[in-house]
């Protein structure tokens, strides 16, 4: 073996090697397997949730809706997408500390959440649902009830 050949071994462990092993410990200090959970506690890894949770804790959603149930689509490859890129969201403003506090929902988040209020509420708004043409497209559900989940009197 040639000592050009030895320095390329090395520096191709290196750069391999030190990527994965700071990836490694960054997934496991960020408990990274409890994302892939149902559990609403995994949300609170980062305390810039706590606040959410404890509300969601005392709303009335808590005995018929986790977090995934209105913050991620309801099936298919839509729902590990959104996982996906809310993992990689979550994690980089987690490492990097450069998220919002208070947290604030994106708007694509937000277009999840106002799709799963009309799934599970479908028999509820379907009058209102239908009735939707020519009204404000800024009149949400959000707009009545945007403390339901985990805002005050949720």
């Amino acid at each position: 073996m040639t000592l050009a050949s030895s320095r390329s071994r090395v520096l191709l462990g290196l750069l391999v090697g030190l990527p994965l092993g700071i990836g490694a410990f960054t997934f496991g200090y960020a408990k990274g397997f409890s994302y892939l959970s149902t559990d609403p506690k995994a949300c609170i890894n980062c305390h810039v949730m706590n606040q959410q949770y404890d509300a969601w804790q005392k709303s009335g959603h808590r005995h018929v809706a986790l977090c995934v149930d209105c913050h991620l689509p309801h099936a298919g490859i839509e729902k590990w997408i959104a996982k996906a890129d809310e993992g990689f969201r979550h994690s980089s403003a987690f490492t990097l500390q450069n998220f919002k506090e208070p947290i604030e929902i994106t708007p694509g988040d937000r277009e999840i959440v106002l799709a799963n209020c009309v799934r599970c509420h479908a028999e509820l708004v379907e009058t209102i649902h239908h009735d939707a043409s020519g009204r404000d497209p800024d009149f949400t559900c959000l707009h009545c009830h945007a403390a339901v989940g985990h805002g005050a009197g949720g």
